[in-house]
Parts: structure tokens; C-alpha cells; sequence
């Protein structure tokens, strides 16, 4: 909520708006008129404002349409009835459709002062609980950003310099080394800790969507454009906004991201007028960002914006110290969430642990600590319970099956037939293709927890490509 609270003073009586809004001009409001329901309409298109007063009668759009309207294209908005024609039954419509009071003419100063302050103070206390939700959440992820290796304890004192700072970070790193923890972690110790912390994946966007994505738009800009939106970028006003797989963004988004940022200011879709920011931009991506450059995939100039600090997270297998703390931690999550009872890892399940390369890093840590903690019959996890074999031996190879025979694949099977005649040869290696191929991609998919766009990264394929096959597979 704004310093100078914006009001919207909506009358078709011209002396009235002007009575109001030098009466609430005493009392610090910033108040813009409207001479109808339509005009605050538009007004509340182009801009925002802390509350609406409204009155009952006026020609056209009268007060209880142009509340219901309101509520249609901007559920939170706070709205207050004042009319001449106060009646019982029309104060119980305007409540039930969404105002927040209702005041009767001829009104007194102090009456229509001490309702704004009270609707004002309950919305501020409505954000600063949907706020506190939202940090308790973020503050149980951070809860698993430990570490106590020499790399992880060079991370923590780069986080500690340049959280109190301006400053645009980029986080780079492998898949599921917890770049996003990063982030939160610098929001969490900057000044910004008790504004939006809004995390955006750029690889997660359809292309057609991501312009109304990230500015947003008023309502009607384009079809489909049922209700106004803030956008991502107006949401995190005040606060961080976290471009996670910022390589992925496309080459036209990039300029006009660049310019957003330059300017301090973004233009919704369809509005004519640009409305101010002030946000911190931490940025991440698994990519090598210069060779990106290079390439003709990345603007130079947005490279050069986002990199004025860069963090990198160690992958896992460079910091092997780290996992049984992480591993612990994990194993009493996965025990809560599943309602597991006492378990624990024996010393050779964490000799396992410490043994693997960790191609997922931290994430196919946690998977693994899960699955092992599900599957161990009794009190103890052993090396058996995890889902990969020991170090040095490769997985025993699956048998093949015989001409007659399903291959089982879990809960869903896949009949693969091999004709016994050789002069069908190419449909038999065509069948057995696909199926392999359809069972990797499933086991990568799942290993990623459903996460497209990192199986993508792991398989070697777009993101677009990935989706293409798992849908022709029925992955859904």
C-alpha cells in the first residue's frame, strides 16, 4: 500500500467529487474523480488505487453495477457505497456484492475519514498475513540451504555481502544445485524481506504468453483477456524478482525485458501509459551464459545488466562433506511427509550416499533419501533400499523379453511383440526403439520429479521436443 493512499472518488455531481477530495486532501489521500461508472472504469484499467468511493445513483453505470464490475476485474479492491438514497435493503446488496461499508448523505468528514482508515488498516493487515504465509513457507525451503564445506561457506559469505546491496546477482550452476534457495536466501537478508519475492520460470512460458506475462494487461487487450493483470514484473514492485532458466527467454523478450529494466517502468498490454518500479532482479541459469552470447542466443547488453554479481553453486559432488547433514535433514522430511516413523540411514546406506557422482545434485538427493526411507522394511535404511547400485557396478541389464511376453513397466505395461519372421526385422527394431525410448524418457521425467524442463536438459533435447514425445507416449 502506498505512502499517500490513492482514492477513487466516483460522482456524477461535479461539486460533490470536488467537496471530497479537498476534504480528503487534508488527511494526506492523493484522489482522482471520475464522473460515472464508466470513467472509473477506465481509471481503474490504467492505474490502482488503495480504495473507491463510490455513490449509488448516477446515470448509465449506476453504483451497484459498477461495484459488481469492480469486483469482476479486481476482486481485492476495497469499495465504499455513499448515496442520499440509503434504504436497508440497498446497503445489504452493496455488502453482499462486495463493498466494504456503506455511508449515508449528507456525510460528516470525520465519519468518511475514520472508514477509510479502518478499511485501509484491514486491508494492510489482509497483505501482511497473505505476506507472513508466504515467507513461513520460504523460510521451511531455506531450512534445507545447509552446507558446511569450504565451497558452500564461500557461497554463504557472497550471499551475506550482497544481500544488503542493490545490486542484480546472477546464480549460476547446475540443475538442482539450489539456485532458487540462493535467491530467496538474498531476499530473505535484504532490505526487501518484507516485500514480494516473486520466482519466474522463463523456460515455463509459452512464447504467445509471456509479453502478459511478465507486464501484464488490462482487460479486453487481447482475446481471451477476461480480467486486468498486474503482470509478474508489477507484482514484485518493491520486492525481488527471480528469473530462474533466464536463458531460455526468447531473443524479442530479452529487449523489451532489458528495456524494463533500464527504465524502471513497465507498460501493461494495451495501456497507453507506463507505471514506475522498484524491484531487485537475481537471475539464474545452468547455461554458460557467455558462450550463449556467442552464439546469438543472448543479448550482450542484458548479459552485462544481470551479471554485475555472479554466484555459483558447487554441485554436490565437489562438496561430499555437506551430505549427511543434507541427507539427515531430508530423511526426517520424507518421514513427516509420509508418516513413516522412526527411521535412520545405517553407516553403509550414508557410505552410499557419499559415494555417488549426484548427477541431480541436491534435488535427486532428496528423491533418493525419499524412496529409500519408503522402501526400507523395518527401523534401518540400507545401501538395497536406494534406487541406484553401487558405486563401480553397472545395473544388472534387464532381461529381454521373449516374442510372447509384455514388458512390465510398473503400473503401466507396454506389449512389445517381435514377429518371428525376419522379413518384418524393421517394425521388430522400430517397436523396441520406441519402447526403450518411451521407458528412459519416463525414468527421466520421473527422476525429475515431472520437472520438464530439466528432464529436457538431462535427455539433450528442447523443452519442446521433450513435451512433443512424452505426449505422442501418453506421459502425461
Amino acid at each position: 500500500m502506498s505512502l499517500s493512499p490513492k482514492i477513487l472518488i466516483v460522482d456524477d455531481e461535479e461539486h460533490i467529487r470536488k467537496i471530497m477530495s479537498i476534504m480528503l486532501g487534508k488527511h494526506g489521500y492523493t484522489c482522482r474523480q471520475a464522473a460515472s461508472g464508466q470513467e472509473a472504469l477506465v481509471a481503474l484499467a490504467g492505474e490502482s488505487f488503495d480504495a473507491v468511493l463510490t455513490d449509488l445513483k448516477m446515470p448509465g453505470l449506476d453504483g451497484l453495477e459498477l461495484l459488481a464490475r469492480i469486483k469482476e476485474d479486481h476482486p481485492d479492491q476495497l469499495v465504499i457505497m455513499v448515496t442520499a438514497f440509503a434504504t436497508v435493503d440497498t446497503a445489504i446488496s452493496a455488502m453482499k456484492a462486495g463493498a466494504y461499508d456503506y455511508l449515508p448523505k449528507p456525510f460528516k468528514e470525520d465519519e468518511i475519514i475514520l472508514t477509510l482508515e479502518k478499511a485501509l488498516e484491514r486491508a494492510r493487515l489482509i497483505d501482511e498475513n497473505r505476506l507472513l504465509k508466504k515467507q513461513i513457507k520460504e523460510r521451511f525451503d531455506l531450512d534445507r540451504f545447509l552446507g558446511q564445506s569450504p565451497a558452500m561457506q564461500k557461497v554463504f559469505g557472497l550471499i551475506a555481502k550482497v544481500a544488503e546491496t542493490r545490486a542484480t546477482v546472477l546464480i549460476l550452476g547446475e540443475s538442482g544445485t539450489g539456485k532458487e534457495l540462493a535467491a530467496r536466501s538474498i531476499h530473505q537478508n535484504s532490505p526487501r524481506r518484507d516485500r514480494p519475492f516473486v520466482p519466474v520460470n522463463c523456460g515455463a512460458i509459452p512464447p504467445n504468453l509471456m509479453e502478459s506475462e511478465f507486464f501484464g494487461h488490462v482487460k479486453g487487450a487481447f482475446t481471451g483477456a477476461d480480467q486486468a493483470s498486474k503482470g509478474l514484473i508489477a507484482e514484485s514492485d518493491g520486492g525481488t524478482l527471480f528469473l530462474d532458466e533466464v536463458a531460455d527467454l526468447p531473443l524479442d523478450m530479452q529487449v523489451k525485458l532489458l528495456r524494463a529494466l533500464q527504465e524502471e517502468e513497465v507498460r501493461r498490454v494495451g495501456e497507453v501509459a507506463a507505471s514506475k518500479i522498484d524491484l531487485r532482479v537475481v537471475a539464474a541459469t545452468n547455461k554458460d551464459l557467455k558462450a550463449e552470447v556467442e552464439a546469438g542466443r543472448f543479448r550482450e547488453d542484458l548479459y552485462y545488466r544481470l551479471n554485475v554479481v555472479s554466484l555459483t553453486m558447487p554441485p554436490l559432488r565437489e562438496r561430499p562433506d555437506d551430505i549427511p547433514i543434507l541427507a539427515n535433514l531430508f530423511l526426517k522430511q520424507a518421514v513427516d511427509k509420509n508418516g513413516l516413523g522412526r527411521k535412520k540411514l545405517s553407516a553403509e546406506a550414508l557410505g552410499r550416499l557419499m559415494a555417488q557422482k549426484w548427477a541431480g545434485n541436491v534435488r535427486a538427493l532428496r528423491n533418493a533419501i525419499e524412496q529409500g526411507a519408503i522402501m526400507s522394511e523395518g527401523e534401518t535404511i540400507t545401501p538395497g533400499d536406494f534406487p541406484f547400485p553401487a558405486p563401480g557396478r553397472p545395473a544388472a541389464p534387464a532381461a529381454l523379453p521373449s516374442p510372447a511376453e509384455p514388458s512390465p513397466v510398473g503400473d503401466n505395461e507396454i506389449h512389445v511383440h517381435i514377429p518371428p519372421a525376419l522379413t518384418d526385422l524393421k517394425t521388430a527394431i522400430k517397436e523396441v526403439t520406441e519402447t526403450t525410448e518411451r521407458l528412459i524418457i519416463e525414468r527421466v521425467l520421473l527422476a525429475h520429479g515431472g520437472n520438464k524442463t530439466h528432464a529436457a536438459q538431462a535427455l539433450g533435447l528442447s523443452r519442446r521436443a521433450l513435451i512433443t514425445k512424452a505426449q505422442g507416449y501418453h506421459l502425461d
